[in-house]
């Protein structure tokens, strides 16, 4: 298992380092953000453990770089910096995992053999269909270069379309996923908001990408179209 450490902390890229040679890791070890992107651009990691303040590059650059480029090695974020809009942007930047200074090293090796054994499958970071693009950190969405103003609901609603565009899905699932368990109010209440999305990303446009599947459910055509 090859992982890459990209730490400006020398001593500490040093330990945590020589912890994982000790369980049987090859380790390379970058002190800039730079360096740490040429790594992982240039060799095949199963994990990458990165700084978040780095010279250079910071760990939110170095991430968002590698997801730009359709490179999906899971990204651990090591860093003193504990604010939870800390841990959101880095997660919503497109790293896996969010681990703060200081750490128990077995908690750390345990969370990179989790990350390891997920694998790269693509993580996009903005969902893609066609000329239809929506940016979940943001919630903001565009069809081709116009940016369409969506409801919470209505971009929820689209997120879960894009996420597997080609795909049905069902409106139990539709429902499950946007409302409550408790929720007791008219089921039709999908339809109405399918209706919504249709005004907005597709009648402007002249498109049908929001298609319905009579009997199953819902569908956004892979294409955008």
């Amino acid at each position: 298992m090859r992982v890459l450490v990209v730490d400006d902390e020398v001593r500490l890229a040093r330990s945590i380092r020589a912890g994982l040679v000790a369980e049987g890791f090859a380790v390379d070890v970058a002190h800039t953000g730079t360096d740490g992107l040429w790594l992982a651009q240039e060799n095949s990691y199963d994990a990458i453990v990165l700084d978040l303040m780095l010279p250079g590059l910071n760990g939110y650059q170095v991430t968002r770089d590698l997801r730009a480029a359709q490179n999906w090695t899971p990204v651990l974020m090591l860093t003193a910096k504990d604010g939870e809009w800390d841990q959101i942007e880095g997660l919503d930047t497109g790293a896996d995992d969010y681990l703060t200074k200081p750490f128990s090293f077995p908690v750390l090796l345990a969370r990179i053999r989790a990350l390891a054994r997920r694998g790269a499958p693509p993580r996009p970071v903005t969902l893609e269909a066609g000329d239809l693009r929506h940016d979940p950190a943001s919630g903001r969405t565009w069809r081709g270069d116009t940016e369409i103003e969506l409801t919470a609901r209505e971009t929820a609603m689209l997120a879960l379309l894009m996420r597997t565009p080609g795909d049905v899905v069902s409106k139990r699932t539709i429902l499950e996923s946007l409302w409550d368990m408790t929720f007791d109010g008219d089921p039709n209440i999908v339809e109405v908001y399918i209706r919504h999305l249709r005004n907005k990303v597709d009648r402007p446009f002249g498109r049908s990408a929001i298609q319905t599947v009579r009997g199953a459910g819902y569908r956004l055509a892979a294409d955008g179209g």
